[in-house]
């Protein structure tokens, strides 16, 4: 009986919060990401939450040793050309609908995203289009680029001024366990320019995300993010989320040290997934101190995305 109330108060808090309606990008003021890891969520939002009986085990064992892979390139763009990101890596999502955060740029389909001097730039500016009065770009390796587990790492140099929001992330391709945050998202990369020089990382599930306030991630001070290169990397296991910045291990998700038994709801990430770099601007994360459309334009530039698989990953059989 116990358990049952349990369920139900949660069914209505879940119900009463709208969870699943749409793809959300990001907190909004009252639950923005976490300075340290946030602490295993209460049995309201928990694991104490789901149907015992409905609880599928995602795994109890793994066939490699985290110490001893052999990581070999399978996918990159060192950016050693002119012109167009290359259309055979990269595509767009476009529009200015606000994505789900308020934001109040229009993507464009390459009109702000080129190649020159070996660097790929995203470019926000101040210019009229769809009815919105800045445009940016989004671009997406989705059907181009997607990958189950390896490590991604991208050398970026982030745009600086308030309402910036510049991110390094990824979605899954095929949403194979649902609408957002359901299928899950990983954020290898967030900044706001009202918070200069503080990097977050984050994961989003439908046991963890902000919607709830049981978002797991990690915010983290690094100087010069918007005047020098940085380095900013996952490594993407079966069982885990190891977030790296400059070589440096900023954050582990691992969610079978938080539960017992781990479900699609903590653990989606058994699905392949592709990479997104944009710039949005303003909304209710980037836009939360305001916005300076003086400061337009601003730029992010790339000097590579690497990716790379390891032998013992693709073999991998789960016990």
């Amino acid at each position: 009986m116990k358990l049952r109330k349990v369920f139900l108060t949660c069914l209505s808090l879940m119900l009463g919060l709208g969870l699943g309606g749409c793809v959300t990008r990001m907190p909004e003021d009252a639950a923005l990401p976490p300075e340290e890891p946030v602490e295993t969520p209460s049995p309201a939002t928990g694991t104490a939450a789901i149907e015992p009986w409905k609880i599928e085990e995602k795994a109890t064992g793994f066939d490699y040793d985290p110490n001893n892979l052999h990581y070999e390139l399978v996918w990159s763009d060192e950016f050693d050309y002119t012109g167009k990101p290359d259309p055979d890596k990269w595509g767009y999502d476009t529009g200015g609908h606000g994505w789900g955060n308020n934001e109040l740029q229009y993507y464009t389909e390459g009109g702000n995203a080129y190649v020159d001097g070996g660097k790929l730039i995203i470019e926000a500016r101040a210019e009229s289009m769809g009815g919105r009065n800045v445009t940016s770009s989004r671009l997406i390796t989705k059907n181009k680029g997607d990958w189950l587990y390896g490590y991604i790492e991208v050398r970026a140099k982030l745009p600086a001024g308030l309402g910036t929001w510049p991110a390094i992330w990824m979605l899954p391709t095929d949403w194979e366990y649902g609408n957002w945050p359901a299928s899950g998202e990983i954020d290898i990369m967030e900044h706001v320019g009202y918070d200069m020089d503080n990097i977050v990382t984050t994961v989003h599930t439908e046991a963890y995300n902000h919607s709830i306030r049981t978002q797991k991630g990690f915010t983290k001070a690094h100087e010069n993010v918007t005047t020098e290169f940085h380095t900013y990397a996952i490594e993407w296991l079966p069982d885990k989320i190891r977030f790296i910045i400059d070589d440096e291990e900023q954050f582990v998700f691992e969610p079978r040290k938080l539960i017992t038994v781990a479900h699609y709801k903590h653990w989606p990430f058994d699905k392949r997934f592709h990479l997104l770099l944009n710039i949005a601007f303003g909304g209710d994360w980037g836009g939360l101190e305001g916005v300076d459309m003086s400061i337009l334009p601003v730029t992010m530039e790339v000097e590579y995305v690497r990716v790379y698989q390891a032998k013992e990953i693709d073999a991998l059989t789960i016990k």
